[in-house]
C-alpha cells in the first residue's frame, strides 16, 4: 500500500486509513491509492467488511485537489487532474463489483469529493463536530462523482436539492436526522463505535454479505415487483447471489440456529 493509504486487517475487517495532509485531498494519485485498498477488500477472500477513515480530527476528506486542478489545463474527467481511478472518483464512486460492505468514520469535514467518498460506503458513522457541505457550484462545477445521483436517494429529494444549489454546510445533527448517518459520537469514540459496527457486520456469512450487496446495488432504482422477482434462487442473474443460495454456509446456519450454537462459516 501506498504512505498515504494505509491498511490494516482486524480479523474479517480491512481498517483504511487515508493520510493525505494536510486536509486528504483526492487527486489522481489519492484516488488510484484508495482504490487500491478497496481492490484488497474486494479480492481478499478472508475480508467480509471495509471500514475507511482519515487521520486526525480535522477533516475526513475536503475533496477534489483544486489546486492541483488549478495548475492543470482543463478538467477532463479521465485526466489525472480529476482524480479518477478504474473504481471512479475516489477510487470507491464507480466501484461497481465492490461487492463488500464499506463503512465510513467520518472523522471530521467532509467537503465537496470527500463527501462523495463518504456517499459511495454503505454506512457512516461520524465524530460529533462532523459536518458535510458540496461547494461545487460555487466552484463553477458540479457534484457529478455520486452526490447529484446518491444523495437525493439517501434523503429527502428536496433537502438534497437544496443542499447541492446552494452549498450550504450540513452539520452531522441533521445528517443523522435525515437518516444519512447512522450515528455520530464524540471522536474520541468514534473508532471504537466504528470498530465495534465493522465486527457485527463482519460476523454475517461471508457469502450472504456480498449478496446482499449486490442485491442492494441492483434493485436500488428498481420498481419494487422486478426487485423482488430477482431475488428467487435460479432466476436471479447475480453470480454472488446463486453462490450464496447454494453454499455449505446456507445451510450451516439454520443447523447452527437449531443446535443453539453460533455458526462456523466456511465462505463456501
Amino acid at each position: 500500500m501506498s504512505d498515504i493509504v494505509r491498511t490494516c486487517h482486524r480479523g474479517r475487517v480491512l481498517e483504511i486509513t487515508f493520510d493525505r495532509p494536510p486536509v486528504n485531498a483526492i487527486n489522481g494519485v489519492a484516488s488510484r491509492a484508495l482504490y487500491a485498498a478497496f481492490r484488497e477488500l474486494r479480492d481478499d477472500p478472508a475480508l467480509s467488511v471495509g471500514l475507511l477513515t482519515g487521520t486526525g480530527e480535522r477533516v475526513f476528506s475536503a475533496g477534489w485537489d483544486l489546486k492541483e486542478a488549478a495548475r492543470a489545463k482543463g478538467v477532463e474527467k479521465t485526466g489525472p487532474e480529476s482524480g479518477h481511478s478504474p473504481g471512479g472518483f475516489a477510487g470507491n464512486t464507480e466501484f461497481w463489483d465492490l461487492n463488500k460492505p464499506l463503512i465510513a468514520a467520518v472523522n471530521g469535514a467532509a467537503v465537496g469529493g470527500g463527501f462523495e467518498l463518504a456517499l459511495a460506503c454503505d454506512i457512516i458513522v461520524a465524530a460529533d463536530h462532523a459536518w458535510f457541505e458540496l461547494p461545487e457550484m460555487q466552484r463553477g462545477i458540479l457534484a457529478d462523482a455520486g452526490a447529484l445521483q446518491r444523495l437525493p436517494r439517501r434523503i429527502p429529494y428536496n433537502v438534497a436539492v437544496e443542499l447541492l444549489l446552494t452549498g450550504r454546510r450540513l452539520e452531522v445533527e441533521e445528517a443523522v436526522r435525515w437518516g444519512l448517518v447512522h450515528k455520530a459520537v464524540p471522536v474520541d469514540r468514534l473508532m471504537a463505535e466504528a470498530r465495534a459496527l465493522a465486527q457485527r457486520v463482519a460476523e454475517g456469512a461471508p457469502l450472504a454479505l456480498q449478496a446482499a450487496k449486490d442485491l442492494l446495488t441492483t434493485t436500488e432504482s428498481m420498481p419494487l415487483s422486478e426487485a423482488m422477482a430477482i431475488a428467487h434462487p435460479g432466476k436471479s442473474g447475480l453470480e454472488s447471489y446463486e453462490r450464496m443460495a447454494n453454499s455449505e454456509d446456507a445451510r450451516e446456519g439454520p443447523r447452527a440456529f437449531v443446535e443453539k450454537r453460533k455458526p462456523v462459516w466456511k465462505g463456501r
